[in-house]
């Protein structure tokens, strides 16, 4: 099938899957969209193949609307088969663009974060009619599934495609890492090799609630138990937070951005675990890759979608939102050995072996094309990408009374446990493991 991808630009952490789509056996991508960022903070990829890109360029109207030009065109093409829409219903075009392409007899799916938080009235109304206009949609993560599956969304056209930044580059840069060189790298950051140090790769805003990391360090220290904080990333919040750190006293060092994956590498493998304390995204991914655990807050409607790939105790842990003890204490937890240990690096490397890599993401995005059920198993050759058997009966709220994990099998065998990992969320699962009440563990 000849299929479009359309985009309102390519963002440079879509290199990896956007790789893989062009690649894919199945399927012949065509890319379509504007070849220029429509935001500052977001730095766009150079199509590698331009004999397969279509230009749409794009046009804010008001604040949030955004048009984009030429996508009637690509709705009405006759040579392609299917259309892959970026999911967003505050782009006007997609609308028109959506309704003629299934006029004219195309598979319409729409990528999309889908359902992150609860809503009502006329906002929700609109997203499931606009949502409706697709015979699916490729979610990031399960609780959109369950969303939807509350909603009244078919769960065979609900299909979770995960996320993922370019997982083959970050491989070879993590490989590259001579583990005996941290201690020195940690020297040269802050004078100071034996103290433990946090890491948080962002830009650098007040979303981020990084006052409330300063303040648990502060914490910490008066503790007797000081860490030393690593930011890597710039932002219009950096004068206030360095005045904060200046007035705590705290060491921290504003690395500034850096889209290196070989600096990445060793600047995060340095660290004991990523610390951030507002909603966490892409940021997971990048800290699991390298082996370094996630800490981030137990709020899920204001959480990405990555959160899913934190195990609680395991590939990293949650703390109450906006609660600064809660914060220093789980640090604390996750800063009180020497260095990361080999099983917690090997277990933050399998999150994204299993789903999280563009791999996984083209086969899934595939089948979707294909018109092949959600709710059936991913069988994939390659031992790295694991069956996928959808979640179809996740509650909505985490921390509902009914959300109960299963019983262990009668034999005790552990085998079960990994089909379970297949089935359900991994949060759920890695919580029953510990306490048979799949929360995240909240300090």
């Amino acid at each position: 099938m000849k299929v479009a991808v359309v985009y309102h630009f390519f963002p440079h952490y879509r290199a990896g899957v956007l790789r893989e789509l062009l690649q894919s056996p199945e399927h012949e991508y065509w890319l379509v969209a504007d070849n220029q960022s429509t935001d500052p903070s977001v730095k766009a990829w150079p199509v590698e193949n331009p004999a397969r890109f279509i230009l749409a360029p794009c046009r804010k109207l008001l604040r949030a609307l955004l048009l984009q030009r030429g996508l009637l065109r690509i709705g009405w093409r006759r040579d392609l088969d299917a259309i892959v829409y970026l999911g967003n219903p505050y782009f006007v075009s997609t609308w028109l663009s959506a309704a003629l392409a299934r006029l004219t007899g195309k598979r319409v799916l729409f990528w999309t974060h889908g359902w992150t938080r609860a809503e009502t009235g006329l906002k929700a109304a609109l997203r499931n009619l606009f949502y409706k206009l697709a015979h699916g949609l490729l979610l990031y993560g399960h609780r959109a599934k369950a969303a939807g599956l509350a909603k009244g969304f078919d769960s065979r056209q609900l299909h979770v495609v995960y996320n993922s930044l370019d997982y083959e580059a970050q491989k070879q840069a993590r490989d590259r890492v001579d583990p005996a060189s941290l201690p020195q790298l940690k020297q040269e950051l802050f004078g100071d090799a034996a103290t433990p140090m946090i890491v948080c790769s962002a830009r650098l805003t007040a979303a981020c609630r990084l006052d409330l990391l300063l303040d648990a360090m502060a914490s910490l220290k008066a503790e007797l138990h000081p860490v030393n904080l690593l930011l890597i990333g710039d932002g219009p919040e950096r004068g206030n937070l360095e005045t904060h750190a200046k007035r705590l006293n705290v060491a921290v060092h504003f690395f500034g951005a850096c889209y290196d994956e070989n600096t990445l590498a060793r600047l995060t493998m340095a660290a004991h675990a990523t610390v951030s304390p507002g909603k966490v995204g892409l940021t997971a991914l990048q800290s699991l890759a390298f082996g370094t655990p996630v800490i981030t807050h137990d709020d899920l409607d204001a959480q990405g979608p990555e959160w899913e790939a934190i195990l609680p105790g395991t590939t990293g842990d949650f703390f109450r939102r906006e609660d600064v003890g809660a914060l220093s204490r789980m640090i604390k937890a996750w800063t009180r050995t020497p260095e990361v240990g080999a099983e917690t690096r090997l277990a933050c490397h399998r999150q994204l072996d299993r789903h999280y890599n563009p791999a996984f993401q083209r086969l899934a995005i595939d089948r979707a094309v294909s018109g092949i059920s959600a709710d059936e198993s991913i069988q994939e050759p390659d031992a790295a990408i694991r069956g996928a058997h959808l979640v179809t009966a996740v509650p909505w709220n985490t921390s509902s009374p009914a959300l109960r994990a299963p019983s262990p099998p009668s034999d005790g065998g552990e085998g079960w446990g990994e089909e379970a990992l297949r089935i359900i969320p991994p949060i759920f699962i890695a919580k029953w493991y510990k306490t048979s009440a799949p929360k995240p563990r909240v300090f």
